[in-house]
């Protein structure tokens, strides 16, 4: 699995070191690759009855999404350099992570559930003087199947991201999101959702599945920037 990633981040700069006044806004945006996975999903069930499943998910993500980006600011005192940008805005985590998990999946009639136990484990510092913390994911979820094609469901989601070690010195901006001690911490989301299979024809073997999630609890390391809203939207082809 690969990925391309844009991110976009609006900020307002304030005049001087503890000025109220409102010197501009500026904003910053990086795109391009991600980091890249190799997976393999094993089925570890014994295959006694078809609705049920249970699957062990292997994967190694490799660091091939950039951690050098840079973009122009505004300081305070009214320069415009163009400095690394904070560690939310770059586009990998500059190691290889093992990303382990185990799957289990139930239906009775048009009745389906399941829960996930995922994590991604880090491989050590980079060169530039910093490790992502590691990453730790439970999903229990509910679904009823209103055709073999349509089916809606609602997910419960709950992650521990674990902060940051060291930190890079070239990301030094005076935003909240440059300082390694602001960020991970635990949440809890609620999903609901809507998926739908192709059965036949020239949809055959293709999924769509969008949701729409929003935060229960927010337990963070430091000041973080708030969501309100996650939006979400997938498409996949089985063949």
């Amino acid at each position: 699995m690969g990925s391309y990633l844009t991110n976009s981040m609006d900020h307002v700069t304030f005049q001087g070191g503890m000025g109220r006044a409102e010197l501009g806004n500026f904003e910053t945006e990086t795109a391009g690759f991600g980091d890249t996975t190799l997976a393999a999903i094993i089925g570890i069930d014994d295959g006694a009855r078809e609705e049920f499943q249970l699957n062990l998910n292997l994967g190694v993500s490799f660091p091939t999404g950039s951690i050098e980006e840079t973009d122009q600011i505004l300081t305070p005192m009214g320069m415009r350099p163009e400095p690394r940008l904070p560690y939310p805005m770059q586009l990998g985590s500059g190691t290889t992570d093992f990303k382990p998990g185990i799957t289990y999946r139930d239906r009775r009639d048009k009745i389906a559930w399941g829960a996930q136990v995922s994590g991604t484990v880090r491989s050590g510092r980079i060169d530039e003087g910093y490790t992502l913390g590691d990453r730790a994911e439970v999903t229990a979820w509910l679904g009823f199947a209103q055709s073999h094609a349509l089916a809606g469901f609602l997910r419960l989601k709950g992650v521990s991201q674990g902060a940051i070690d060291g930190q890079d010195p070239l990301i030094a901006a005076p935003v909240q999101t440059a300082d390694p001690a602001n960020f991970g911490g635990e949440t809890v989301e609620v999903f609901l959702g809507v998926n739908y299979a192709g059965q036949e024809g020239v949809v055959r073997g293709h999924r769509i599945a969008a949701e729409i999630g929003l935060p229960l609890y927010r337990n963070l390391n430091g000041p973080q920037l708030e969501t309100d809203l996650t939006a979400q939207i997938g498409w996949q082809y089985a063949f």
